[in-house]
């Protein structure tokens, strides 16, 4: 019987079709589907701090307003996300507790600090732009709960990638000031945001059976080319130099080689040993602690409308009765 079953998942991975959810699967599969989900689900919730500290100090209304509508966006990532998790049978509130333990991880981008206003516009340009690059193709991943998730994930992150473009443009217009600060931040996010496709294809040790299993459709060292072929050029609109002395156009591969990537501090950042490592998971702690009460007082509600719906069931209820 399990081999008919496995001889059914193969082949339904063969013709690119999608694994559901009472699908049969080997374990190694709902395994490994559970960790990406919710690796993918912790970034979301954790991305919400760095930017959520400017909510408050953003320079207008119009731009409080955008940056609260991003950062509630993100919450609903994780909670999209969170539900294609449960679909295999994880618990969200395990999942949590693992990741405030540091047994299950997100993504290193937020371990960095956001230290002035044009983090902001970095961030949607540069995090989020890589993030594009890296989900796109996981809308066609071989799991259909997360593939659907994806495809409305995407097509927020493109908005909110445009919107930190924009406002880069509206800084890179204004005061020398204003235009130093996104040429700093620049600086500070470029390598960490290569770092966000994980480490280089020949250090990667679960690419080869995700791409076997239609998880992922590209490589580590594949998505991260195509960001930065698709990066510079934004780059030269804004008029911000990318901080890389080897970053030119090769006309032989007809794409942008690039310099080595500090994979020692990728290493660090990803054991909990960055800048914010600490602080991002203590205020994701105390937040997951404080509210207690509201996930007691939603599940005592659906206790009680179950209950109600018995006994409107077994008494026949409704208003026709």
């Amino acid at each position: 019987m399990t081999d008919t079953l496995e001889q059914h998942f193969d082949a339904t991975i063969e013709h690119d079709r999608r694994i559901e959810p009472r699908d049969w699967m080997p374990d190694a599969y709902r395994n490994t589907m559970i960790r990406q989900i919710a690796q993918h689900a912790h970034s979301e919730i954790i991305g919400m701090q760095p930017e959520g500290t400017w909510i408050t100090r953003a320079p207008s209304l119009r731009r409080k307003a955008i940056l609260l509508a991003k950062v509630q966006d993100e919450a609903g990532h994780g909670m999209y996300l969170y539900s294609a998790a449960e679909t295999l049978g994880a618990d969200r509130t395990d999942l949590t507790e693992r990741l405030i333990a540091g047994r299950q991880k997100y993504s290193s981008i937020f371990n960095y600090p956001t230290l002035t206003y044009a983090d902001v516009g970095v961030i949607g340009w540069l995090v989020d732009g890589a993030a594009i690059c890296n989900q796109v193709p996981l809308c066609r991943s071989s799991y259909g709960p997360y593939a659907r998730a994806m495809v409305r994930i995407c097509k927020e992150e493109s908005f909110h990638q445009r919107q930190g473009y924009e406002l880069l443009l509206t800084m890179a217009a204004g005061t020398d000031a204003q235009r130093a600060m996104v040429q700093d931040a620049t600086n500070r996010f470029w390598w960490p945001s290569l770092m966000m496709f994980g480490p280089p294809d020949d250090a990667s040790p679960n690419t080869e059976r995700s791409m076997a299993w239609g998880i992922k459709r590209h490589t580590n060292d594949e998505l991260r080319q195509r960001f930065v072929d698709m990066t510079v050029p934004q780059a030269e609109k804004l008029g911000v130099t990318l901080p890389d002395p080897d970053l030119r156009w090769n006309p032989e591969r007809g794409r942008y080689d690039f310099g080595t990537i500090d994979w020692d501090e990728l290493t660090a950042v990803i054991k909990g040993n960055g800048p914010c490592n600490a602080q991002r998971v203590e205020r994701r702690r105390q937040a997951h602690e404080e509210g207690a009460w509201v996930r007691e007082a939603a599940a005592a509600h659906a206790r009680k409308a179950a209950l109600g719906a018995d006994g409107d069931r077994v008494h026949g209820g409704g208003a026709g009765s």
